[in-house]
């Protein structure tokens, strides 16, 4: 199920997006990459339709993806 970002607080979106990109596998290369520059970045991209919030029922848990996809977007 689709959640739009924009009907999240402010501090439950940031903190969705902290975990998200804090996870193993979130790295951004060879470049150090600031925790505040990452979530603008995420927010940017939920902004613009690149990415969505999805969140699982069975699981109970949410998870940031590319719009269309299944996968986790790219942080």
């Amino acid at each position: 199920m689709q959640i739009p970002w924009h009907q999240l607080s402010s501090d439950a979106l940031t903190g969705l997006i902290e975990e998200y990109v804090t996870r193993e596998g979130t790295e951004y290369g060879r470049t150090d990459v600031s925790l505040q520059r990452k979530v603008e970045q995420i927010k940017k991209q939920l902004e613009a339709g690149e990415a969505i919030i999805r969140f699982d029922p069975d699981a109970q848990t949410c998870n940031i993806v590319t719009a269309g996809d299944t996968e986790p977007a790219p942080g």
